[in-house]
This record gives C-alpha cells, sequence and structure tokens, in this order.
C-alpha cells in the first residue's frame, strides 16, 4: 500500500506525546533529553514531558518552525550551539531568593566567618564560590553576611566566586537590580546600607559588587579554578542530576576545598559517592572537609 502524506501526518498525530499545536513524540522528547543531559548533566524523567513541551513550544514560535522534529534537528546540529544555549536556559528553573535556607547563613556567619574574617586582616585571602548563583541572590546575600561582621570587607582580600551556566542569568546578577518584593528579605538596616534605590527597585552598591565576580560556568565542564575555597555553596542544583553525575561533581569539590573548608547543599540533597567519606556533618546540610 502506498502511504500518502495524508496518511503519514495521521500517523504521526497519533504518536503525539503532548497534546498541543506542535507535533511533539516519544522520540522527539528522548532526542531533547539526550541532548540536554550531555550538555549540563540534568536528567530529564518521563514524567516532565508536558513541561518540555510548554517551555520549549515558545522557542519553536519564535524560531519559525513547525513541529519538534525541526527543533532537535537544529539543537543536534552543527549550528546549533546558541539554541542549545536557549533550550538549558528554557528548561532549568531558577528558584532562588535572598537568605534562602538562612541557617547556613547562620552558621557561616556564627562558625565559619569569624577566624576567616580576622585572618583577612592580617594579609589572609578568603574565597567563598557559589555555584550555580542564578540572578545572584545567594552570592549577595553571602556578600551581605561578610559585610554585617566587616564593613572594610572590599578593602581586603576577600573574593566571592559566583557562577552559573545560564548566561542571561548572570546578566541580571552583574546588574544586580531587584524589585522590592524580590528584595524583601534583605534586613531594612542592610538594605539601605549596601543598595541603592531605583525607583521600585534596589541595586546592589559598588562596594557590595565589588566583592563578587560572576563568570559562566558548566558543572559538568571544565572547571578553570585553581585556588582552592574555604566554603562552597552548591545548593539545590545537583538536584537535577543523577546520582552518578552528583558524585562526580561532589569528588571533583574535594580538591578545590581548603583545609577545614565548608560545602553546603540543599535541604533536600545528599552528599554521595567518594566524596562522603571525606566529608561530616557539621549543621543542616553542611559539611565539614574532614583532615586528613
Amino acid at each position: 500500500m502506498t502511504v500518502t502524506p495524508h496518511m503519514a501526518l495521521r500517523e504521526d498525530r497519533r504518536a503525539q506525546l503532548v497534546d498541543g499545536e506542535f507535533l511533539f513524540t516519544a522520540e522527539d522528547f528522548r532526542t531533547i533529553a539526550a541532548t540536554l543531559h550531555a550538555a549540563a548533566g540534568i536528567a530529564l524523567p518521563d514524567s516532565k514531558a508536558t513541561l518540555v513541551y510548554s517551555r520549549l513550544a515558545k522557542r519553536l514560535r519564535a524560531l519559525g518552525l513547525e513541529s519538534f522534529r525541526e527543533y532537535c534537528a537544529l539543537v543536534t546540529g552543527a549550528d546549533g550551539l546558541d539554541e542549545r544555549q536557549q533550550m538549558i536556559v528554557a528548561l532549568t528553573t531558577n528558584v532562588t531568593r535572598f537568605f534562602r535556607e538562612p541557617h547556613h547563613f547562620d552558621h557561616l556567619r556564627e562558625q565559619l566567618l569569624p577566624p576567616l574574617l580576622a585572618n583577612a586582616k592580617r594579609g589572609g585571602a578568603v574565597r567563598i564560590w557559589s555555584a550555580g548563583c542564578s540572578n545572584g541572590q545567594e552570592p549577595y546575600s553571602i556578600a551581605l553576611t561578610i559585610l554585617s561582621m566587616m564593613p572594610d570587607a572590599p578593602d581586603y582580600d576577600i573574593k566571592i566566586l559566583a557562577t552559573d551556566i545560564d548566561i542571561q542569568m548572570l546578566a541580571e546578577a552583574r546588574a544586580g537590580l531587584y524589585t522590592s518584593q524580590v528584595i524583601a528579605p534583605v534586613p531594612g538596616e542592610m538594605r539601605a546600607r549596601w543598595f541603592e534605590r531605583e525607583g521600585d527597585s534596589w541595586r546592589a552598591s559598588e562596594p557590595l559588587r565589588r566583592l563578587i565576580t560572576f563568570n559562566e560556568l558548566n558543572l559538568i565542564g571544565d572547571w578553570p579554578m585553581r585556588r582552592q575555597f574555604q566554603a562552597i555553596f552548591c545548593r539545590n542544583v545537583v538536584i537535577y542530576f543523577e546520582e552518578e553525575t552528583q558524585s562526580k561533581v561532589f569528588s571533583r569539590f574535594m580538591p578545590l576545598m581548603s583545609p577545614d573548608a565548608r560545602l553546603y547543599i540543599g535541604h533536600s540533597e545528599r552528599v554521595c559517592g567518594p566524596a562522603a567519606e571525606r566529608l561530616e556533618t557539621d549543621g543542616v546540610t553542611t559539611y565539614r572537609l574532614r583532615v586528613r
């Protein structure tokens, strides 16, 4: 029997995974999931098919494409680098807020920072890494904690490295401009001292921004850092990775942690793999590197 284009279209429609204006098959989903995993280490279970469709349908409209098959051909092709980045942005969730999981900042202020800042005043260096910084609220919260204890911190060798895979989030972070609603968790006195009012928004002041360097970084890609950190914040990031990838990321942190350094992770995350043997609990989802 000869298969007509109309019959082929009907067959494709029967393979439709999610109801909508664009043809989206299980094969399309597998291709997108594999591409995202290879590019960013993020695992997409089958239950995320509807989410993938709803978020990427906007990209198909913007690009003038008629089906996810065309989109898959684009993102997997030699010229698909820019769109792969757009796909990662569309499919990753940037949930963040100032002083999220406040027990970590209590620990930072009460346990970790006092000796580090005292050493900085004697000429020592303080290095903290916010891995998966989103639009900057986490590293600014770290910086605000430091400034609350040492207002002249920008004059010393104290630096926060803030990295993320999402270049759009990094652009927002560098701008340091937040609405009054977003900045609400920042105490009023701290806000008045370290932010500048711009209409209904607040911009991070120059001394506050001077403590932080924002760089693009893929946690499953190359890490250019060679210097060790006294604290690493990697919170609510590895939860999107499979356990094998989580284990690799935690293991890669180990050489970058100075003796007695701390690792802060998200409330629903657990350290796994070889790194678990080198870390001991030092608070709620807070770990101390064992000194060998």
